[in-house]
């Protein structure tokens, strides 16, 4: 691929992406994927049937009630008080519909957030191991991407190093809760905690940091769990959610940008969400989903069989010998390889039908990525598997 003939940024941008790219496109999954016998714990699609309530959802809301119906559709009221109502309900503080817009999934949410927040030349913050793409979502408005790891023995936040990390030039923090890939539910406590370090910070540097909430997980929770939300403690904040998490339907893309309440300068940031929707290349949720986002807000995945494949996994790989996280929330838990290679752990596991990702491409070399949106069948498959590789390790040269 000769890059030098794209311009510089999106250059820029696949060459930094090149081992996720090449394992999309060239690994032995890229060969294998959607073969039957193979354990497919790669990316978070589904490999059980959908929601029959999802296809009902659409089928109801396809037939035309007017003549606008499938016209271009923006931020619908009707889909914006259905969204305030249910994170209303979910997080105990109370929304405004009017400081929603609906947007084609988090992507989008992410992407006008940070273009309504970021100057050239601002840092944003996030927490590592990311989503694959927050870095470039950073770069792309302007901004400078700062990484700051979670702390790897309790798989949780590290709010010192957040704190040493602000600068004068800090403009926000991306929050990533439940999160991916460790699963953590980050606490109410360390939230409250965040906030004060923020407040401080936006005193010291005269203008406010803002928090980008990513709460694409925040309805996939385990053991009764309730996922706080940082706009509950400090009002310069996104919310962003997505509905194809918990519908299992990421290639049906709806979801939403709030305001949390007391946000600074609501009108303006109402105004710059819109015109980042329509400058990011009509960012809002296509027609149909909107006015199915009634049925669509009541459905839910299985949270009983996704934790019955966590519990399964996780204890699986324990009892082998594995350090792993357990997830709190999320469908995702990261596994420390045991060859000094994350890349290497994985090669291995895929000359036995076993697919997981590799911690390189997320931030974390030295992990591997599972996702538990494959079936109970496949985890049955692959816990000999990840047993015998062990064994292996622990043998005698």
């Amino acid at each position: 691929m000769n890059l030098s003939t794209l311009p510089r940024a999106l250059a820029v941008e696949l060459e930094s992406h090149a081992p996720f790219v090449s394992f999309l496109n060239e690994s032995r999954w890229a060969e294998r994927a959607g073969q039957p016998g193979i354990s497919d714990f790669v990316v978070g699609n589904p490999h059980d049937p959908v929601l029959p309530g999802f296809t009902r959802a659409l089928e109801r809301a396809l037939p035309p009630q007017s003549n606008s119906w499938h016209a271009y559709s923006m931020n619908t009221p009707h889909a914006c008080e259905v969204a305030a109502r249910s994170l209303s309900k979910q997080t105990g503080v109370t929304f405004d519909p009017a400081d929603f817009v609906i947007t084609n999934g988090a992507f989008t949410g992410l992407s006008i957030a940070l273009q309504t927040t970021v100057e050239p030349g601002d840092e944003v913050i996030y927490i590592s191991p990311p989503w694959f793409f927050y870095a470039s979502y950073i770069r792309h408005t302007g901004g400078v991407p700062v990484s700051v790891s979670i702390d790897w023995d309790r798989f949780d936040i590290d709010l010192e190093a957040i704190e040493a990390a602000i600068t004068s030039r800090t403009r926000a923090i991306i929050v990533n809760s439940p999160h991916n890939p460790t699963g953590k539910v980050f606490s109410a406590t360390a939230l409250a905690q965040l906030a004060d370090i923020l407040s401080r910070a936006s005193q010291r540097n005269g203008r406010s940091i803002a928090i980008i909430s990513d709460e694409a997980y925040r309805r996939i929770l385990f053991d009764g769990r309730d996922c706080p939300t940082p706009a509950a403690f400090y009002p310069h904040t996104f919310v962003v959610y997505t509905y194809g998490k918990t519908l299992l339907t990421p290639g049906e893309r709806i979801g939403y940008v709030a305001l949390a309440p007391g946000f600074p300068d609501p009108e303006s940031a109402r105004a710059g969400l819109f015109m980042a929707q329509v400058l990011t290349g009509y960012g809002f949720a296509n027609a149909l989903l909107q006015h199915a986002i009634d049925d669509l807000d009541r459905e839910i995945i299985d949270l009983d069989y996704l934790q019955a494949k966590r519990d399964r996994m996780v204890n699986g790989l324990r009892d082998a010998g594995y350090r792993t996280s357990e997830p709190e929330g999320t469908f995702y838990l990261v596994v420390e390889s045991p060859y000094g290679n994350d890349l290497d752990f994985v090669n291995r596991l895929a000359e036995d039908d076993v697919f997981v990702l590799p911690g390189a491409i997320f931030d974390s070399p030295g992990y591997i990525r599972i996702s538990l949106t494959a079936t109970m069948e496949m985890i049955e498959r692959a816990l000999p598997v990840f047993a015998a590789v062990q064994m292996e390790m622990l043998a005698p040269a």
